[in-house]
């Protein structure tokens, strides 16, 4: 992988990120909440860019990773801001395909949108709009909603799972579901059927409100949430490249 760099901000935030040049739509990874650009789908389609020549971005939130800062500032309003910084910072105007992993399946439909003409292709695994409305409970919200943080048990790592009132209160502001999203591009969902984080339901809700009408989803039987195993990454990096890659001029009918 190529040595990490850093972004200055011009509000002093300094975004790390890894970025592997090439022609072609710049596949850019969006991690989930509290992940960071080490994780493994991440670091295999940064091998699969670089080894096809393709432009990928890597990144870390601010807060998250390598990115120094307070993981309780962090909204999605905050780090879409860091994606487009970073997106606008690279040397090129190639299009972009975004790759969102839960949260950041969230996200890159707030990046996608902002993006414009420049949005190629969107790719969500166990993507999760909303879920600081289905996936909180009622009295939790009132608790963040008179400015308290909230703790959940971590299937992941010994640390509970923090919810910030200031992440919540944006992700409320900043609701999808209930609504038509204007995002015209290729859009391809991959959810496991046994996700215990995020109900695949929520790809089927997502599908039914993008206006695109190339928009696939792909339901993995017994896969989690994390959608991690060598057979789910390699599903991931087939969707992928059916994107980004080249394709062979369509074969002339014989006259």
């Amino acid at each position: 992988m190529t040595d990490t760099r850093f972004l200055d901000l011009s509000d002093g935030r300094s975004i790390a990120y890894r970025f592997t040049p090439g022609p072609g739509p710049v596949i850019v990874f969006l991690p989930g909440y509290m992940s960071d650009m080490a994780g493994s789908k991440a670091a295999a389609l940064f091998e699969m860019a670089r080894d096809s020549g393709l432009p990928c971005l890597l990144f870390d939130y601010s807060g998250c990773g390598e990115s120094p800062g307070f993981f309780g500032e962090g909204t999605l309003s905050r780090w879409k801001d860091e994606v487009l910084a970073l997106v606008a910072a690279l040397e090129t105007d190639e299009k972009v395909v975004l790759v969102g992993s839960s949260m950041g399946g969230w996200l890159m439909l707030l990046v996608g949108q902002a993006l414009g003409d420049r949005l190629a292709g969107l790719v969500g695994i166990a993507a999760a709009p909303d879920f600081t409305d289905w996936g909180v409970a009622q009295m939790d919200k009132a608790l963040l909603a008179d400015g308290e943080t909230i703790f959940e048990d971590n299937p992941y790592g010994p640390e509970p799972t923090p919810t910030h009132p200031g992440f919540w209160a944006d992700g409320q502001a900043n609701l999808m579901l209930d609504t038509d999203i204007a995002i015209d591009c290729p859009v391809r969902l991959l959810h496991g059927q046994r996700d215990a984080d995020v109900p695949y339901d929520v790809s089927l809700q997502l599908a039914e409100r993008l206006r695109s009408a190339d928009v696939q989803v792909t339901l993995i039987k017994d896969g989690d949430h994390r959608l991690s195993r060598d057979a789910d990454i390699r599903l991931l990096l087939r969707t992928v490249a059916e994107l980004v890659l080249p394709r062979a001029p369509a074969a002339s009918p014989e006259s």
